[in-house]
């Protein structure tokens, strides 16, 4: 059974792409199914984040796979095959392995070590193995995949920090407020940072999130997207007064929020609590002089970069240590994989061996006959530990071979020595002359 992987990700195709060919709009879940009728398609996983689209299959013809999984986004996404074809990347066997276990520890992400990816991946798994679409082999890769990305997480640094805006936002939030839950927040302004940073601030559970935008359909989007509530544009001012933190992004010209307006919103120069305002807009969105009032952090687009700049700078002297984890990994799923093309032949000489022992035990049943029950018994143990012990060496040598080439080989040879194919016996033995027997006890 061999492994084979075809697919697209935001290094091989742009955006435009990525969205036509994404599974996740439709559900993976059918899609898998969708995808598990294909005859190559033995075994079938679909893993569709917003950076890639792969589809896992188990399969005894590679060559057929690709042909049909090209077939299969083609008509599922009816899309032409050459408007995607130049995009696409294939990975067989060890490759596709590979790229799975570095896809589960964040290597292969768009900003490298990004949590979220680990959990996309085994949720991908979870529908195909729910759906029964997942068998052994998929379920060995994958089930290792999820231990490379934990060995990786805690082995290295490379997740540690905030690496965008919208992370380096919430890492200073949790600074200023140590815990976030039940912080209420106000987001100014609906577009992809300030959703992003409101989406990380819900995962953190904060409280009660406020939503305004001069588009009040987009802040009513983005206010169901992250379970909060939209205001009008107006109403903004008012709203200040009850929030701990303030996300703002517009693209206003000049400043929306004013020191006036935030002694307004609490009655003077000095806050009661903590007030946080994460200014990510260019220009600014947010007057500087609001640091004059106590208690009101002011942090703009600059002091956030600096915070992912550094972040960046720590992942990237652990990159090398984790890519050193994945090939370990990749090592030891190979020599595993590797033994397990020995197993049918290991199993067939140990059952040959003691298929021997056990007829020559009974050709002397006349003579054992004399022994009382339990050194007959006794016989037939040490009969049995002589021939595991005589096969204990071969059969860990046979499995360690270093390639798959020379693993064939040896198997080959010794399935002819002992003759351990059936189709074999009695070719050889026609006009084949028995050596002679020694029968002497």
């Amino acid at each position: 059974m061999h492994l084979f992987l075809l697919g697209v990700s935001h290094r091989t195709a742009p955006v435009e792409l990525r969205e036509k060919l994404d599974f996740s709009s439709r559900g993976v879940g059918d899609a898998v199914e969708a995808l598990s009728t294909r005859p190559s398609a033995t075994e079938c996983v679909v893993v569709s984040t917003c950076n890639r689209s792969e589809v896992y299959v188990a399969s005894e013809d590679p060559a057929r796979a690709r042909a049909e999984l090209v077939a299969f986004l083609s008509e599922y996404h009816q899309l032409a095959p050459e408007a995607f074809l130049p995009h696409l990347f294939v990975k067989e066997d060890a490759a596709a392995v590979g790229h799975l276990f570095r896809v589960a520890a964040g290597l292969d992400s768009l900003v490298v070590g990004e949590p979220q990816v680990l959990g996309q991946v085994k949720e991908a798994f979870q529908t195909a193995h729910e759906r029964r679409c997942a068998g052994p082999l998929l379920g060995k890769v994958f089930n290792w995949s999820f231990a490379v990305g934990k060995r990786v997480r805690t082995e290295t640094a490379i997740g540690e920090g905030a690496v965008s805006i919208s992370f380096a936002a919430v890492a200073l939030a949790r600074k200023i407020f140590d815990r976030l839950s039940g912080r209420h927040v106000l987001v100014v302004g609906a577009g992809e940072i300030s959703t992003l940073t409101a989406q990380h601030l819900r995962s953190q559970g904060v409280g009660d999130i406020v939503i305004t935008s001069r588009t009040h359909a987009q802040a009513e989007a983005l206010a169901a997207a992250v379970n909060g509530r939209a205001v009008p544009w107006e109403q903004m001012p008012a709203a200040l007064a009850s929030a701990d933190i303030v996300i703002t992004a517009t693209g206003s010209q000049r400043p929306i929020i004013t020191r006036q307006h935030l002694e307004s919103a609490s009655g003077g120069k000095r806050r009661s609590s903590p007030l946080f305002i994460i200014d990510i807009a260019v220009p600014r969105d947010v007057a500087s002089d609001v640091t004059e009032i106590e208690q009101v952090f002011l942090y703009n687009v600059d002091d956030l970069q600096s915070v992912v700049e550094e972040n960046l700078s720590r992942r990237s002297a652990e990159i090398s240590r984790a890519e050193q984890i994945v090939a370990d990994e990749l090592m030891r799923f190979s020599s595993w994989q590797r033994s397990r093309g020995a197993v049918p032949t290991v199993v067939a000489l140990r059952q040959k061996f003691d298929a021997i022992r056990r007829a020559e035990l009974q050709r002397l049943d006349h003579k054992l006959g004399v022994l009382p029950p339990e050194a007959k018994a006794r016989v037939d143990e040490v009969t049995r530990l002589i021939v595991e012990k005589l096969l204990l060496e071969p059969t860990e040598q046979l499995k360690a071979l270093p390639d798959e080439e020379t693993q064939v080989a040896y198997t080959e040879a010794i399935n002819r020595l002992f003759r351990l194919r059936p189709d074999e016996d009695r070719a050889d033995a026609q006009g084949a002359v028995p050596p002679e027997r020694d029968e002497t006890t």
